[in-house]
């Protein structure tokens, strides 16, 4: 069982301090719980395999389930991406920061847990400011799916997701309920 941090944080001003102790936990291959516009996502260094292997266990999901990965910058998508079509930089440019996801034919830069064995990646960038800080300041793309065990509805509060996964992951980010939820 891991020790898990709850910190509250500001949803409009998430501040440096907080986000810098969650960005290190991602940095160091842990689990971070955060909101995002839709639901709190279960983050981890998208690039890092032991990392998002960590993101299968705590949910107990099936690791052909490919995961989302999020971004903080374009030049991410270039790196993750093998080809990016004239029609998604237009989306980009058009609604990002927002929540759409595009995918993408892989550039193998992700690890095949991260795309669940499939030779695509699915990308976004979230327009929560804390998710944004943290995917920034982490300096890494972002695995992360809901923050809940998997089969159980995605979690719009940071106490959904300590229900569920208190004690498998490293830091869970309160900044209250989504904007949107599902």
């Amino acid at each position: 069982m891991k020790k898990t941090i709850v910190l509250k944080i500001d949803r409009d001003n998430p501040g440096r301090e907080r986000i810098l102790l969650a960005a290190n936990a991602i940095r160091g291959g842990g689990l971070v719980a955060f909101p995002t516009e839709t639901a709190y996502g279960l983050g981890a260094d998208a690039l890092n395999p032991e990392a998002v292997k960590g993101i299968y266990l705590a949910k107990m999901r099936p690791p052909d389930n490919p995961i989302i990965v999020h971004v903080a910058n374009l030049s991410d998508i270039y790196r993750l991406a093998v080809y990016v079509p004239k029609e998604a930089e237009d989306l980009m440019k058009r609604f990002w920061p927002e929540p759409l996801t595009l995918i993408f034919k892989t550039s193998n830069i992700a690890p095949r847990v991260t795309t669940g064995g499939l030779d695509i990646v699915a990308i976004r960038m979230p327009k929560h400011k804390v998710a944004l800080a943290l995917v920034e300041t982490s300096r890494t793309p972002i695995a992360a799916p809901s923050a809940n065990l998997a089969g159980r509805p995605s979690p719009t509060t940071a106490e959904h997701v300590i229900q569920d996964l208190y004690g498998r992951v490293d830091v869970i980010l309160d900044a209250g309920p989504t904007s949107i939820g599902f």
